[in-house]
């Protein structure tokens, strides 16, 4: 099968870092299944520099065509795109969704947290929501990224419940499973980009009075900020993603107390590391983390209660049973299933 992915959310380089790989993961999969993929990536120019993304010129770059424009995709915007395509057309990401819907072509929805920020923020009602909405209303499928984002999603639009799923993502790693046997002080680890919504700096005042070695990977504005709070964390910055793995081996317990969150890979791998993991409620990974049965969600004084506790084993063996469900493979033939 022929498969187009409309999306602004995709490396054009692999040394890009701050581009998520989700859904470059689905295309690698969809690949292995024996699929042809080719990639646009259409830019709203203004749009790309605020958000500070790598700029590349209007060109091919192996599979991924980049497509630069002044305007947010009005008048003919057909006339940049090099091939017509007649196969499978998935968008993700406000502007693949309004890509795609002013291409005419039959297209499948995915919604981020960017979607609902778009369709809440009276900042983007002028223009970009009313497209958004004209775009889901013509969309064959609508592919939440997580069992939250459908919830939140369905509240504002209940009248597409019935041409809307959950696109979950998927590890590339191999399953690692280990025991709670902490070597010496436990370890705490966090990675994120770091800007005030992951809330790194709870992971911070939570630890500063506990017996533990707390690590934080990533960069940000909030870096600066983040030192000045306490000196126990140890800061790696930003580590290449096998190094990031590696720490998570070695850690713990993973916390991260981020909200809107679109998923949150990070902690499906710290889960398949043998972390116990904490994520927030009602956000990002909440529906697969389920509070006090495979990790926790985010409360004040939980990474005390963990390290209390007595059920830390049984948390990472209904963990290692969750993982299993949430590997990349699995995760690109649910999508397709799903159309």
């Amino acid at each position: 099968m022929s498969i187009l992915v409309i999306t602004d959310l995709y490396p054009v380089s692999e040394n890009e870092k701050f581009t998520p790989r989700t859904i470059k993961n689905f295309v690698t999969e969809w690949e292995k299944m024996g699929h042809e993929v080719k990639i646009i990536k259409p830019n709203f120019l203004l749009n790309s520099f605020l958000r500070k993304k790598p700029f590349y010129k209007t060109g091919t770059y192996g599979q991924i065509e980049n497509i630069n424009y002044f305007l947010p995709f009005l008048g003919n915007i057909k006339n940049k795109v090099s091939t017509e395509h007649t196969g499978l057309c998935i968008a993700h990401m406000p502007s693949g969704i309004i890509f795609a819907n002013r291409l005419g072509l039959d297209f499948v929805a995915g919604v981020h947290v960017s979607d609902l920020e778009v369709l809440t923020n009276p900042i983007y009602s002028v223009y970009f929501k009313p497209e958004l909405e004209r775009a889901y209303k013509n969309a064959k499928k609508i592919a939440c990224r997580s069992i939250v984002l459908k919830e939140k999603f369905l509240k504002l639009y209940p009248e597409f419940k019935e041409k809307t799923f959950v696109a979950y993502s998927g590890i590339n790693t191999e399953i690692i499973h280990r025991s709670w046997k902490p070597e010496g002080k436990v370890k705490v680890l966090t990675c994120a980009n770091l800007i005030k919504r992951k809330n790194v700096d709870k992971v911070i005042r939570e630890c500063e009075n506990l017996d533990v070695e707390l690590t934080i990977i990533g960069e940000g504005k909030e870096l600066k900020n983040l030192k000045k709070l306490s000196t126990k964390p140890r800061f790696l910055g930003w580590i290449e993603r096998e190094k990031v793995l590696e720490d998570m081996r070695k850690a713990d317990i993973f916390a991260l107390p981020s909200i809107n969150e679109t998923f949150g890979m990070v902690y499906l791998e710290a889960m398949a590391s043998g972390c116990v993991t904490i994520c927030t409620e009602n956000d990002g990974a909440a529906g697969i983390v389920r509070d006090g049965e495979n990790g926790y969600f985010w409360r004040d004084g939980i990474i005390n209660k963990i390290i209390n506790s007595n059920n830390q084993q049984k948390i990472l063996d209904n963990c290692f049973e969750t993982i299993q469900n949430y590997t990349s493979k699995k995760a690109a033939a649910n999508y397709l299933e799903n159309l």
